[in-house]
């Protein structure tokens, strides 16, 4: 296939590379492009290197597909045009809601992309991980309440807020407090945590926090489905962590819940005293699970900890396994 990757030199347009490469994707013939900061770069795929070019010369007639790994404002300009000629996998926030295009995460409903129309949404990271274990609780039974406390790393808001946390704790490590507000976050990240990440809007919640719960909705088809949800910006290079405590309209036993995640795809789960950390997901594409507890008061409601790369399984994975779902059909 005759593939392009746009955004190819941010922190998910690199690992779409790698990913691509890991799996074997067939890949013809690659074109890179980026912002013109980046332009004339040089990546390396199979041995090989390829150039970055700026984005204002993409040719899609000359594609089949075309990744995207860039913000909203970009995909909104070059997504349109990219359509009408091949086939776009979209990561960003532009096009996620909208009716006709599909939000798919592989595990849970890979029927979606049946009904794409040259467009496939990815969802947010943080999203991701979430439905890849709500979608086999919810076969046990109703899920009537989510709440959901995600504990985002900097990875997830690009590669300057990533070299921000590195120059924040290097200067902690000498004993210099003194941080400049100069920061792409929006306060010092170094043994910080900020509790807001996207625009807090007048219902008091941010855009990240709407993304995870209306996303969540559309990929598992439950439109009346009440969640709720705290996003939080961690001082953690990779890898986001989620609380998740979950409402069932009857008993679910702890039993049950591990039995049905350790026969789902790409979940591994830690029980008893195990858990999973940021730390131990880096570089895979496990949505790792872990403290799965039933509430001491509530014997339908169960809590539990879920951690994924943000990277891989959160972004670049995801966009190509839609990528390997398609080609199948």
């Amino acid at each position: 296939m005759k593939i392009a990757i746009i955004g190819a030199t941010g922190l998910v347009g690199k690992r779409i590379i790698e990913v691509l490469e890991q799996r074997e994707f067939p890949v013809s013939e690659l074109k890179l492009f980026a912002s013109e900061k980046s332009v004339g770069g040089k990546l390396i795929f199979k041995n090989q290197e390829f150039e970055v070019r700026p984005l204002s010369e993409a040719d899609f007639s000359s594609l089949d597909l075309a990744f995207f790994a860039v913000d909203e404002k970009i995909a909104k300009e070059f997504v349109p045009k990219a359509k009408k000629h091949c086939l776009v996998i979209d990561k960003s926030s532009a096009f996620r809601l909208e009716e006709d295009v599909p939000l798919v995460v592989p595990e849970v409903n890979p029927e979606a992309c049946l009904h794409h129309k040259n467009i496939i949404a990815s969802p947010n990271c943080s999203t991701i991980q979430l439905v890849v274990v709500l979608a086999p609780l919810q076969k046990l039974g109703k899920i009537n309440h989510i709440i959901i406390t995600s504990l985002q790393s900097v990875s997830g808001a690009g590669s300057e807020a990533f070299n921000q946390l590195q120059y924040e704790i290097e200067k902690i490590a000498v004993g210099d407090t003194s941080l400049n507000d100069n920061t792409p976050l929006l306060h010092p990240i170094g043994a910080n945590l900020i509790p807001q990440i996207g625009e807090i809007g007048k219902d008091g919640y941010t855009a990240e926090e709407k993304k995870i719960i209306f996303e969540t909705k559309k990929i598992l088809n439950q439109p009346n489905l009440s969640i709720t949800a705290t996003c939080v910006r961690v001082p953690v290079f990779i890898g986001h962590s989620q609380a998740v405590d979950i409402t069932f309209d009857h008993k679910i036993s702890v039993e049950e819940a591990i039995t049905i995640l350790k026969k789902a795809p790409g979940i591994k789960v830690y029980s008893g005293k195990e858990y999973p950390m940021p730390i131990d997901v880096v570089g895979r594409d496990d949505v790792l699970v872990g403290r799965i507890r039933r509430h001491l008061e509530n014997e339908n409601s169960l809590s539990l900890w879920i951690v994924a790369d943000n990277l891989r399984k959160g972004a670049a994975t995801n966009a190509v396994q839609i990528a390997e779902l398609v080609l199948k059909r």
